[in-house]
């Protein structure tokens, strides 16, 4: 599975409006940010770089002033730490990452296998205002890791109309309550991510409904699986209820400037 995430990361960054690819690397940049979660790069699958390659890839973020972060799933690139390493780079995290496929999918949008008809009722946006409400709530979410904008909204509906997908579960005061997104499938898998649930609305199934309505809107879209990575065992918890799987991990490496 680790070449399949690997290679849904590469087709998921050439969809950037900015690509760049140098020696087995594929950059990604977004001009309208400088977030390094979004302008990063990956190495195609069983790459093996030079000294060279590593340089001209620092060189494309440098003249972008951005910092240069790469993200990518080990085992299906092995010689591409230790050149990053040798780079001076170093291991910002290392995620876990889960795997659902549709024979394993538990939860759907209308019926929970243990506890009977799902209570919590997931939307999709229609309107700025639910795009802003969701970018709001998630930054919430994440304790201010990010801060809401125009842009983080306007970003939100082009993964809805760009092939993948935004769901959220709209709060009592018609904002949202929890979101999350799914890219667009590549390859046969699909990444969900950005799971998140204001501090007021957790412990409801906020997040179990919206990762359960992804998972099934992308397999109804032909996606042979879907992948994710998690923060924490509560959220693991939440995952494999829903029938997601653990199958492997993702490092992100950086290089301070």
């Amino acid at each position: 599975m680790g070449t399949d995430v690997q290679s849904f990361a590469v087709a998921n960054l050439r969809r950037r409006p900015v690509l760049v690819e140098a020696g087995g690397f594929v950059a990604g940049f977004d001009p309208g940010t400088t977030s390094p979660y979004i302008n990063y790069a990956t190495p195609l699958p069983g790459t093996r770089p030079t000294a060279r390659d590593v340089r001209e890839l620092i060189e494309a973020f440098r003249v972008r002033d951005l910092k240069p972060r790469l993200e990518f799933a080990p085992d299906a690139a092995p010689d591409v730490e230790p050149a990053l390493r040798e780079a001076g780079f170093t291991v910002e995290a290392v995620h876990a990452y889960l795997v659902c496929t549709p024979d394993r999918l538990t939860l759907s949008l209308s019926r929970d296998a243990e506890a009977g008809p799902v209570a919590v009722p997931v939307a999709v946006p229609s309107t700025d205002e639910d795009y802003r409400a969701i970018d709001a709530a998630l930054s919430e979410a994440f304790a201010g890791e990010f801060a809401s904008s125009p842009e983080g909204a306007a970003r939100l509906r082009r993964i809805q109309e760009d092939g993948g997908a935004v769901r959220f579960v709209r709060a009592p005061d018609g904002g949202c309550a929890g979101g999350a997104t799914c890219s667009a499938p590549a390859v046969g898998t699909a990444e969900l991510a950005g799971v998140g649930t204001r501090p007021a609305f957790r412990g409801r199934g906020i997040a179990a409904a919206v990762t359960a309505a992804l998972t099934e809107t992308m397999f109804a879209r032909g996606a042979q699986s879907v992948w994710l990575e998690y923060s924490g065992e509560g959220s693991r918890r939440v995952y494999e209820r829903v029938g997601y799987q653990p199958r492997g991990t993702r490092l992100y490496m950086s290089l301070e400037r």
